[in-house]
């Protein structure tokens, strides 16, 4: 079992726990009947997280605030460090308390870690495959609604570099922006003039063509340019044109298959929606803990 080299924060976030508490409802609802009929409320409990299948662990944290929901009287340990590379019956986790807490929580709980960890995982395969290069992965806001932040926790855990959170935090002007503004270089004109007071926001521009990537070169303020489905070959041409000017990034049409050949462009970043939007659970299970026959 290994660790990943990088290890962010685990993004304690009122939007998570609010996340988690809807999860509970939704799967709750006016109570969990199978438990309560057949579970006395004085049962105690113990059972183990068990990873099925190789893979990365991220969302270990998610544990403890699941059934601490539903208990206060719940005790978790995590045996793993989060972001460890785990093989197949590799226990990452004991919970003890009461048993109806722990059996309502179930799914709750493994639903959290088993996408978290599938997105690290798959994070992973990407960044490994341009190991070598001096591109870096990032991923993008194709994340599932409500789990930005624990999509995007995943994919760094996983290897990969955050782009922009939301429409808030950097400004990226796309094909429309550019469309309704009427050019490129109006979009930017208008951007930087609103931007005055505001200076430490970056800017991003997509470029469509190598004509598009002349322009951007010719505005001021710009920090990063995008070369939107541009084959590899114009990749490694407009990595030319802009000759370190500015930061790069591919994006548009990136296969795990031919991840490499645009790493090796001399492109700075590039984006992958894939790592979030086409992620694979990993199989983990919760099995009881049954007491030894006398």
């Amino acid at each position: 079992m290994t660790m990943l080299y990088r290890q962010p924060i685990f993004p304690v976030d009122s939007s998570v726990l609010r996340l988690i508490q809807f999860a509970l409802h939704e799967d709750i609802g006016t109570g969990d009947i199978s438990s309560d009929c057949c579970i006395p409320l004085s049962a105690r409990a113990a059972a183990r997280f068990i990873v099925k299948e190789q893979g990365i662990i991220c969302g270990l944290p998610v544990i403890p605030i699941v059934f601490r929901q539903l208990s206060d009287d719940v005790t978790v340990d995590l045996l793993v460090d989060e972001g460890s590379i785990c093989s197949p019956g590799t226990v990452v986790a004991t919970i003890e308390g009461p048993a109806q807490a722990l059996l309502t929580g179930e799914r709750t709980a493994l639903n959290f870690i088993q996408r978290m960890s599938g997105v690290a995982t798959k994070t992973r395969t990407y960044v490994d495959r341009i190991e070598g290069t001096s591109a870096q992965i990032l991923d993008t806001r194709k994340t599932i609604p409500g789990w930005r932040l624990l999509d995007k926790y995943a994919t760094v855990i996983g290897g990969a570099r955050n782009h922009r959170f939301g429409l808030y935090d950097m400004v990226m002007l796309k094909d429309n922006h550019i469309a309704a503004c009427g050019g490129i270089r109006e979009a930017v004109d208008r951007v930087i003039s609103e931007l005055r007071s505001h200076k430490a926001i970056r800017i991003e521009v997509e470029a469509q063509s190598l004509e598009d990537v002349a322009e951007v070169l010719q505005c001021s303020g710009v920090h990063r340019v995008m070369f939107d489905n541009f084959t590899p070959d114009i990749v490694a041409k407009g990595v030319r044109m802009v000759a370190h000017q500015l930061e790069t990034e591919a994006s548009g049409n990136i296969t795990l298959s031919n991840l490499r050949e645009y790493a090796q462009t001399g492109v700075d970043f590039i984006s992958v929606g894939a790592i979030t939007h086409s992620a694979v659970a990993l199989d983990i299970s919760m099995k009881f803990i049954l007491p030894r026959a006398t």
